[in-house]
């Protein structure tokens, strides 16, 4: 087995939630930076990290690092890196990336040189001048910020937001990933109620009943590093098998999504059943002013309208304060609640316990975290 640096990139403010994670499938070696967290592994660390990561958006494998001033620094740099330890004769190897605070500022011509450099480098191992690229993918990330050049390769393929449950999804859905972290920063168990008041798409229900059930989010789907020769189909064979053991199947559910839009609940209901889970979550098209519950010390989880197109902001509220008002009878709950309005605490009423700076896609967010009272022990 190889020893390899493995970055899992991360919308920014829950990289901790990645952390804690990879510490949890036995990874210790962890550094944490802005938007990615980086750790040590193997090639079953790539199979663990892509079929059991919730909140992470891809798993990266790191080639190398190098200060890049010029376009000549960053082609040398990239054609020194083995490529060829990974990339077969007949690997297809797009390239993208981003530059930040760079001198090397155009991303096109970033891309088109690393490219180059690639070619290069395989050139010499294959002994051929052109690469008709048929075969496996092997995308090839690089970043650029503050001139050091860091080059990757993407095990995951499609994102590891695409859990594969939702192929349609109602405006604005809030990613997959996202949600994830939404509940485990709620320290909710699967003992405890778990209400939605704005379900939309079902998201944030549907991941906390992944959680609960200890089903591995990448379980029913594949990965670009699955087609790769490097690592054995055993691993990926192995850990699936290991992830089906280990759902728990003697576990009652106390889940309930609501929404307003009964096109939503609808639609709820259809990505519930794509992900397996339908028969452990409750959705009703029920609205804000009717929401009620007879359970106590449970968690609200939702993600309520921002207000971000002209004409909705005074509505939008005008429900915080409708929210402030009805939540305050859900007295033993604990409430979680993420919205880009800065106003909100004054408008909900009531200042939140902790709170927490998230970014919901490209919307600057807060999650705003009001702890009710511990249920008591049983």
């Amino acid at each position: 087995m190889s020893k390899l640096e493995l970055v899992a990139p991360t919308l920014f403010g829950i990289e901790s939630v990645v952390a804690k994670e990879l510490k949890s499938l036995g990874y210790d070696d962890i550094k944490v930076e802005d938007g990615k967290v980086t750790f040590i592994g193997d090639e079953t660390a790539i199979c663990k990290a892509n079929v059991w990561i919730r909140s992470a958006e891809r798993i990266l494998i790191k080639l190398g690092e190098f200060d890049a001033t010029t376009y000549d620094e960053l082609f040398e740099g990239a054609k020194a890196l083995p490529w060829e330890d990974w990339i077969p004769e007949n690997g297809k190897f797009p390239v993208d990336g981003y530059s930040l605070k760079s001198k090397l500022h155009s991303v096109p011509d970033c891309q088109a040189i690393v490219k180059k450099a690639v070619v290069e480098r395989l050139k010499k191992k294959y002994k051929k001048e052109w690469f008709e690229e048929n075969g496996p993918l092997y995308r090839i990330k690089f970043s650029l910020m503050k001139d050091k050049a860091s080059l990757m390769l993407d095990t995951s393929g499609e994102g590891l937001h695409k859990r594969g449950y939702r192929a349609i999804s109602n405006k604005a859905p809030l990613r997959e990933t996202l949600a994830a972290a939404m509940v485990m920063l709620s320290d909710w168990r699967y003992d405890r109620p778990l209400l939605d008041p704005f379900c939309g798409s079902g998201t944030i229900a549907i991941e906390a009943a992944l959680i609960g059930l200890n089903i591995a989010p990448g379980l029913n789907r594949e990965f670009s590093a699955e087609k790769w020769g490097k690592i054995p189909k055993k691993l990926w064979l192995d850990t699936r098998k290991e992830a089906f053991d280990l759902i728990k199947k003697d576990v009652e559910l106390n889940i309930k999504g609501y929404d307003i839009n009964n096109d939503a609940v609808k639609l709820s209901k259809s990505n519930a059943e794509k992900a397996g889970v339908d028969e452990f979550i409750i959705f009703k098209n029920v609205p804000l002013k009717d929401l009620k519950t007879d359970d106590k010390y449970g968690i609200i989880i939702c993600n309520p309208p921002y207000g971000e197109r002209m004409g909705e902001l005074k509505e939008v509220e005008r429900l915080y304060r409708e929210m402030g008002h009805i939540f305050k009878s859900f007295d033993t709950w604990s409430y979680y609640i993420i919205t880009s309005h800065d106003e909100f605490e004054k408008l909900f009423g009531k200042k939140a316990t902790k709170r927490r700076k998230l970014y919901n896609g490209m919307i600057k967010t807060t999650y705003y975290q009001y702890y009710g009272p511990r249920p008591p022990r049983k």
